[in-house]
């Protein structure tokens, strides 16, 4: 199995005496300490104006953990396209993976947060049209060595050609958020590698992995299990009134999510809340890893509301267990 690391950094918003790049420089020596454990990657989200220091350059700081790290992959989660000017997000993703040595995984999305939207003054219903033009002209841009040009609804360029060239060829690897059955679709349309987020409950995510490998198939290509990456929130605790503290605390960060993305079918239930959570003992946290191993899903990205205390302690007692090729039951 792989695991890497999904979440985000903090500012601190405060006075002039309050040292705000603080969150950031933890985030950044956390990533280096996680590659000498032996995590393979961490994805950064992209947000903007919640008020509470999210990251909102997820380039800017992926390409400051690339200069500190050799060989964890640097990946978005995601990049919300239809916000971007496509050659320069085209542009700044070709130059970390020139920077990095090819390490970059793009992960790119529709987005889902209404006022986010509202802010960037783009209308919500057109998030599918931007996202489908915004790709088009990033794949241009990556893929042609001659002048070209685009005239779009959106973006129009006329002869040019895009610098600098990425180091994976034809392009940075490219990884899509998904979470309907229709966005899978999509996904195993475009050849992509799919990114299934960290709320959904284990039953879910088996279904959206079997829907994924039987659209990959049905196209006839090779399904890999490494091509699907499966958020979840890890955090190792010792005992009740902690697991209770950090339930507590989720379900305090799921309301604070609702409140700029105002999704009809939000459920506020601490049973809603543990959907997507692996809290307990290494032992416990073991067993439901071996859950999702036993449903075919190899690659795994922990969201540690532990922090850099939780991602040591899954390196040291959990991560040994799964290295290698999974166990095959012997034919009676």
């Amino acid at each position: 199995m792989q695991f890497g690391m999904f979440g985000s950094a903090q500012a601190k918003r405060g006075g002039p005496n309050d040292d705000s790049g603080a969150g950031f420089r933890e985030f950044v020596e956390r990533n280096v300490e996680a590659e000498s454990l032996g995590y393979h990657s961490t994805f950064l989200v992209e947000h903007h104006f919640t008020g509470f220091g999210q990251v909102s350059a997820s380039l800017n700081l992926l390409t400051w953990i690339g200069s500190r790290t050799t060989t964890l992959r640097l990946g978005t989660a995601v990049m919300v396209l239809p916000w971007h000017n496509p050659v320069l997000l085209a542009e700044q993703i070709a130059t970390l993976d020139l920077l990095s040595d090819g390490r970059v995984d793009a992960g790119i999305g529709k987005g889902y947060r209404q006022r986010e939207f509202e802010g960037f003054a783009i209308p919500m219903e057109e998030a599918d049209a931007r996202f489908v033009e915004c790709l088009d002209v990033m794949m241009k841009a990556w893929t042609c060595d001659t002048p070209w040009s685009h005239k779009g609804t959106y973006w129009q360029y006329d002869d040019i050609i895009v610098e600098p060239p990425s180091v994976q060829k034809p392009h940075p690897k490219l990884w899509m958020g998904a979470g309907s059955p229709r966005s899978i679709k999509q996904v195993a349309e475009y050849g992509f590698n799919m990114l299934l987020g960290q709320f959904d409950s284990f039953e879910t995510i088996v279904e959206e992995v079997a829907l994924f490998k039987s659209e990959v198939e049905a196209r006839g290509r090779t399904f890999d299990p490494m091509s699907v990456a499966v958020a979840r929130s890890v955090n190792i605790v010792d005992n009740q009134a902690e697991y209770d503290q950090a339930i507590d605390a989720r379900m305090a960060g799921r309301r604070r999510t609702q409140n700029l993305a105002r999704r009809s079918d939000f459920v506020d239930t601490r049973e809603e809340a543990e959907f997507g959570t692996i809290y307990g003992s290494p032992d416990h946290v073991s067993e439901k890893i071996q859950d999702l191993r036993d449903a075919g899903i190899e690659y795994i990205l922990l969201n540690s509301p532990g922090g850099i205390s939780t991602l040591r302690r899954f390196a040291k007692d959990v991560m040994p267990a799964f290295a290698g090729a999974p166990k095959v039951a012997a034919k009676s």
